[in-house]
C-alpha cells in the first residue's frame, strides 16, 4: 500500500520504469494519470462516448504491452497520445466516422474542466441572437473538422484544442516537423473553404 501512495509523487518516467518491471500498481498509476486526457483526445475525434471508451481501453492495453519500448528521454504524455492517436486513426479509417466534439470532454467533472476542453466559438457578452449564430457557426466548424482527413484532424485538435506546440505534435504523432506544419496549413485552408459561405 505504501508503494501505491508513493507512486503519486513520482515523475512519469520513474512510474513507467516500475511498470516496465511488471509492477501492476505502477501501471494503474499511469492509467490514473492519463485516462481522462487520453479519453478526451479520442472522444474529440470519434464523438461517441462508447467508442471512445473502447478505444481508450485499447490504447492502454497497447501501452501495457509495449511499455518496455517507452524511452524516458521523451515525455510519457507524448508517447501515450501517439498510441491513442494511432489507435483512433486506425478506427476512423475502418469506420470512416467523421465527427468531433465542441462541448468538451464528457468526463469533465466540473464546468471549468468542460470549458478547458471545449472549442470556444462564442465571444463574451454576446446577445441571444449572437449566441445562436455562434452555436450555428460551432456546428459548422464541428462538421468541417469532422470532414478533414484523420491526419489533419489530429494535428488541428492537438494544436487548437490541446494547445500543443508544433514540436510536441511532431513528437506525439511521430511526424517530421515540416509535415505537421503542412498538415495544419492544409487543414486550416480546408476549414476556411468549408466555412466560406458563413462569412459575411
Amino acid at each position: 500500500m505504501a508503494l501505491a501512495l508513493d507512486l503519486r509523487n513520482l515523475p512519469d518516467a520513474d512510474v513507467a520504469a516500475l511498470a516496465k518491471e511488471g509492477r501492476e500498481p505502477a501501471f494503474r498509476e499511469l492509467v490514473r494519470r492519463y485516462e481522462r486526457p487520453v479519453f478526451s483526445l479520442i472522444f474529440r475525434m470519434v464523438r461517441d462516448r462508447e467508442t471512445a471508451e473502447d478505444l481508450a481501453q485499447d490504447t492502454f492495453i497497447k501501452v501495457l504491452n509495449n511499455i518496455d519500448r517507452y524511452r524516458p528521454e521523451f515525455k510519457l504524455s507524448s508517447w501515450l497520445f501517439k498510441i491513442a492517436n494511432n489507435v483512433t486513426i486506425d478506427h476512423l479509417r475502418r469506420r470512416q466516422l467523421a465527427t468531433v466534439s465542441l462541448d468538451g470532454s464528457p468526463h469533465a467533472q466540473t464546468a471549468a474542466e468542460a470549458q478547458a476542453t471545449s472549442l470556444d466559438v462564442e465571444s463574451r457578452g454576446e446577445s441571444a441572437l449572437e449566441a445562436i449564430e455562434s452555436r450555428e457557426l460551432g456546428s459548422a466548424i464541428e462538421l468541417a473538422i469532422g470532414k478533414l482527413r484523420p491526419e489533419y484532424r489530429s494535428c488541428i485538435l492537438l494544436r487548437h484544442v490541446e494547445g500543443r506546440s508544433y514540436e510536441e505534435i511532431a513528437a506525439t504523432l511521430d511526424l517530421p516537423l515540416g509535415t505537421v506544419k503542412t498538415y495544419i496549413h492544409r487543414a486550416r485552408h480546408e476549414l476556411r473553404e468549408a466555412l466560406e459561405d458563413l462569412r459575411e
